[in-house]
């Protein structure tokens, strides 16, 4: 190889690093919001992971303690209206709350994605049907969607994730969708396709880490968009049953009680409102770290 030919390479590689955004995962760590984020949403991670190791009382016991008691030594946060340890409770009921949002929102990025990059990518009738399909999906409330599931398939996280799923579905690949658009006429795309690669491969090796940084950040969010509305449905009594502990559904055992005591309310209100603050965080840093990627690449 000549010395031209392999500055000519390097160029062409340097170029094309220029073009793909930076890591996600750095501006997160880089921004002051992105790190505050992060270290609340692992302190929350670890209650919700690891908090059922330190449980002082058996979580669903009743009468461990007297009913509806403020805090004391034998009951940190006091205890619910049927003598149970508010802290046992709090240690073990974050899991549905975090993990089927997390699953749900998951599938949908991966879905909304795949869909969103297939119809840009191939055009036409594809791109029609696919657009069509959002569009769809889009139109229908997402209350209507979860009572129809659960009204016809009964409550169970099998059919708050699917609920979940098709509410995000759309949304989500209509941001991959926009995202797509603007990098699939790139060079190092044209090049994958000069060499004769799969649709798939170009997709998820060419498109995918251009357009991982908005995709990302939008996940980020839904997921924090998740966590409320899975937590407004186990309040309302459509997801999550008694007696098992969970944050929403000890928000709607005890609001009755809050004049007598108001911890055993508060503390789960809490413990959602802190892991929606550490996701929306994480997620204002991912956008500004977009918005400022693209400034970079299109100067105003």
């Amino acid at each position: 190889m000549t010395a031209t030919s392999a500055a000519d390479l390097i160029s062409a590689e340097a170029l094309e690093e220029e073009e793909r955004p930076p890591s996600a995962i750095r501006a997160v760590l880089q921004s002051t919001e992105g790190r505050v984020g992060l270290g609340i949403g692992l302190i929350v991670l670890f209650v919700i992971v690891f908090g059922r190791f330190f449980t002082p009382y058996p979580p669903n016991a009743i009468q461990v303690g007297p009913s509806a008691a403020g805090p004391s030594w034998s009951h940190l946060l006091g205890t619910d209206a049927l003598g149970r340890d508010v802290v046992s409770r709090l240690l073990v009921g974050g899991g549905a709350i975090i993990l089927i949002p997390l699953v749900a929102v998951t599938i949908a990025w991966l879905v909304g994605l795949t869909l969103g990059m297939l119809g840009v990518y191939r055009g036409g009738i594809v791109d029609f049907l696919i657009s069509r399909f959002l569009d769809l999906l889009l139109t229908l409330p997402p209350l209507l969607i979860v009572l129809t599931l659960i009204g016809g398939a009964g409550t169970s996280n099998v059919v708050l994730v699917v609920s979940l799923m098709l509410v995000y579905t759309p949304r989500m690949g209509r941001i991959a969708r926009g995202a797509t658009q603007a990098v699939i006429t790139s060079e190092y795309v044209q090049a994958a396709q000069a060499r004769g690669e799969r649709t798939l491969v170009i997709l998820f090796r060419e498109v995918l880490p251009n357009i991982i940084s908005p995709t990302v950040a939008d996940y980020v969010l839904r997921i924090t968009y998740g966590v409320i509305f899975i937590a407004t449905l186990n309040f309302l009594g459509l997801g999550v049953q008694p007696p098992k502990a969970d944050w929403g559904v000890m928000i709607h055992d005890h609001y009755g009680f809050f004049n007598i005591a108001p911890v055993a309310t508060l503390a789960p209100a809490a413990a959602i409102a802190l892991l929606s603050i550490s996701l929306n965080l994480i997620a204002d840093a991912l956008t500004q770290h977009v918005t400022q990627a693209h400034r970079e690449v299109v100067p105003l």
